[in-house]
């Protein structure tokens, strides 16, 4: 069996670690939205992921140069179906329909944001992962207010003002 040159342990150095710390973290930034929220999948769950899949990405950067660059036969992007293909199993087995009602539908989606949010850090493309956790952060928290304010109160058949 051919393998790739094994990486040596003294090469473990800041980049990677940093890329791997941000992501454990804004995956547990992430993860907390739902653990607040009292959701099935919180802050480990979205905090693994994260980290997982920017360990898988930066895994798939260094084995394309590893193994020949663009001259080699390894395409690093199967790493996003990868890492689609299994936030799909998870989402799939938190999505549940009771009674005509879907339940964990954003708790599913918020999985596979999570694992972009770290394939984007695995990459270290540091503005789209900004703009990302924050854009995701102020959609989950404005949304989930509106959301209690305006239409919880319309669903139980009375208006917002009557409150």
């Amino acid at each position: 069996m051919v393998l790739n040159p094994e990486t040596p342990l003294h090469l473990l150095d800041g980049p990677v670690l940093l890329r791997l710390g941000i992501a454990a973290l804004l995956g547990l930034l992430l993860g907390l939205d739902r653990e607040l929220k009292g959701h099935a999948a919180g802050l480990r769950t979205h905090g693994i992921i994260c980290f997982t899949a920017a360990l898988m990405t930066i895994s798939a950067i260094a084995l394309f140069h590893q193994l020949g660059g663009p001259n080699g036969r390894v395409d690093p992007l199967r790493i996003l179906e990868a890492s689609a293909a299994f936030c799909g199993i998870i989402a799939a087995g938190l999505i549940v329909v009771t009674k005509g009602t879907v339940h964990n539908l954003t708790t599913a989606a918020h999985i596979w944001l999570a694992s972009m949010v770290g394939i984007a850090c695995g990459a270290a493309q540091w503005p789209l992962v900004a703009s990302a956790t924050i854009v995701a952060v102020l959609m989950l928290t404005l949304l989930g207010v509106a959301e209690r304010r305006w239409l919880k109160p319309i669903e139980r058949g009375r208006s917002p003002e009557a409150d």
